[in-house]
């Protein structure tokens, strides 16, 4: 993987590789370079198989990253390919024609972070969240607590919401002296 690592750098802006295992890597780019990078991967480097495509929010500097896993089946190799965007107004390059696949995971990341991939198929459709019209709720300063307070109603014969407590009384119904 260092080799492809070493051959990648001498075409493309890529930047931090980092060698889990023998056949598992990770390398970061810029967002300019992704689509291109990842083209390159499936058409010169065998990486023909999108394993997934996701998304991590990291508030704290501003950031979505992307994380695309691709798979090599003839060296039995795995990349993830790392891409920062702004979290304001974000936006990234569609890799759909490259796979079909990564369609229905921008369709889902548009939903969930609130990320989108112009003139992807279907990337403004509703995909589970039928009708949401709150900010994405994978997006960290979503508040899962206050919308399930606002949402839906207490269930009755719960006679606390902290799990510890609910736990215990069902580990220990006698108080723990038995």
């Amino acid at each position: 993987m260092k080799q492809l690592f070493e051959r990648l750098q001498t075409s493309f802006a890529v930047a931090d590789y980092k060698e889990q295992r023998r056949d598992l890597a990770f390398l970061c780019i810029p967002r300019e370079y992704a689509e291109m990078l990842i083209r390159h991967l499936r058409d010169h480097e065998g990486f023909s198989h999108l394993v997934f495509f996701t998304a991590v929010d990291y508030i704290e500097d501003g950031i979505f990253r992307l994380i695309y896993m691709l798979h090599n089946y003839e060296t039995k190799d795995t990349i993830g390919v790392h891409v920062d965007i702004s979290r304001e107004n974000a936006s990234m390059t569609s890799i759909h024609a490259l796979w079909a696949q990564a369609a229905l995971y921008q369709r889902e990341l548009k939903e969930m972070f609130g990320i989108d991939f112009p003139g992807s198929p279907g990337v403004d459709e509703d995909f589970l969240l039928e009708g949401w019209d709150e900010i994405p709720p994978m997006r960290k300063e979503f508040d899962t607590r206050a919308y399930a307070e606002k949402t839906f109603f207490p269930r009755p014969g719960r006679k606390s919401t902290d799990p510890r407590t609910h736990m215990r009384e069902q580990l220990y119904p006698d108080g723990g002296k038995g």
